[in-house]
């Protein structure tokens, strides 16, 4: 409570811009959607097209240095999720600001944009528009039919991942998408380091497995069964109400948590990106507490799922992150990764940091490559399919 009356959070810098910036519309109610393409020197040479989704509470500003890497051979593009980056009202409004001449701007209420937010669908919808916008550039600037990778970060990844399980009638881009590159998604709970895990810890774990047992058996023996139904018959209704409650007007400017302090440690293994981080006026540093409990929400109905997932994937994840454990990634992998002879998995076993993409040099250098690699093995493995039905015909 203290730490939500007390918070403060300005804006001193112009929003970080990489490529050409597109504005797309949303509704009328809901501020258009901004996007971002980088070309490479000759863009009919591209062999493929990549779609950066970025995570909870960041923006797709800093990853300007991750879309120069990739388009020196490939179209990147990528956007700000709902309530996130230039789509958030009031970090717009700091980014006219500064560049009108102010000095700083306030944005303490930034978080204030997920209020709105019960679960992830304004995000899916987010990406399904973006999709279809560069499916389009990339038919008028490269050549038609190129495909399609996305590469996500933490709930992006769990954002992509559901977003890929849906069907839907008609005109649908999913069918462009030819692999998917995951880093630290979150397809687990936070486990909180240190001493103040002893006391939080054993609360997300009850709501997660409380939520993952609500009216739904998971074929354990009846008595067990009856218990779980129990715990979680007075456990998730209790949790939905407070939660929604202490997101009510007035009440979230109190009770919506600020990021902790140990997390700025746990994002990267680099010391210069912490403290970038740690002064990015564009990172959100509070959550409601709806958005919190919907995410919970949505990992859950994704590990329902998460067996069909059939799209290639390359999976990377540090074996001791705590914001998004291990654990997730292993039981996603242990369901799918012999769904597809291209998927691959990369932990990274004597690391803690979440942020791969952000990682000190040389590792960073050594992910982006082995990414770039296996995007070479997916172009090569769709030309080697191409060669068999042209073949066959």
């Amino acid at each position: 409570m203290l730490c939500g009356c007390a918070h403060q959070q300005f804006v001193t810098q112009p929003y970080p811009r990489w490529g050409e910036e597109l504005w797309l519309s949303r509704t009328d109610r809901d501020a258009p959607l901004p996007m971002r393409v980088r070309m490479p020197a000759r863009p009919a040479a591209a062999p493929a097209c990549l779609l950066i989704v970025h995570g909870m509470n960041e923006y797709i500003g800093r990853y300007h240095e991750i879309a120069a890497h990739f388009a020196n051979r490939f179209i990147v593009a990528g956007f700000d999720l709902y309530a996130h980056g230039l789509s958030n009202p009031t970090l717009l409004a700091a980014d006219r600001a500064i560049a009108g001449g102010a000095s700083e701007f306030d944005v303490s209420g930034a978080f204030l944009a997920q209020s709105g937010l019960r679960n992830l669908d304004p995000m899916r919808r987010d990406l399904d528009q973006v999709l279809r916008r560069l499916i389009e550039i990339c038919d008028r600037r490269g050549r038609p039919d190129l495909p399609i990778f996305i590469l996500s970060h933490s709930l992006g990844s769990l954002i992509a991942a559901s977003y890929l399980l849906e069907r839907t009638p008609g005109d649908d881009p999913r069918g462009r998408i030819q692999g998917i590159i995951f880093s630290g998604p979150a397809f687990s709970v936070t486990e909180v380091p240190g001493w103040r895990g002893y006391f939080q810890t054993p609360i997300v774990k009850l709501s997660f497995y409380a939520e993952e047992h609500f009216l739904r058996s998971h074929g354990e023996p009846l008595p067990l069964l009856i218990a779980n139904q129990a715990l979680a018959l007075s456990t998730v209704p209790v949790l939905d109400g407070l939660f929604e409650l202490l997101s009510w007007p007035g009440l979230r400017r109190v009770f919506s948590p600020t990021t902790p302090g140990w997390v700025p440690e746990y994002l990267s293994d680099w010391e210069e990106e912490r403290a970038r981080h740690r002064v990015d006026g564009y990172i959100i540093r509070r959550s409601i507490l709806r958005y919190v409990k919907g995410v919970e929400e949505e990992i859950v109905r994704f590990r329902r799922r998460m067996a069909e997932f059939a799209m290639p994937y390359f999976l990377i994840y540090s074996a001791g992150d705590p914001i998004t454990p291990a654990w997730g990634n292993q039981d996603f992998a242990a369901k799918t990764s012999e769904k597809h002879r291209d998927n691959l998995i990369l932990p990274i076993i004597d690391k803690v940091h979440h942020e791969h993409l952000f990682s000190a040099p040389p590792l960073r250098d050594e992910l982006l490559g082995k990414i770039e690699a296996w995007l070479d093995r997916r172009l090569k493995s769709m030309g080697e399919v191409s060669v068999k039905r042209a073949d066959a015909r």
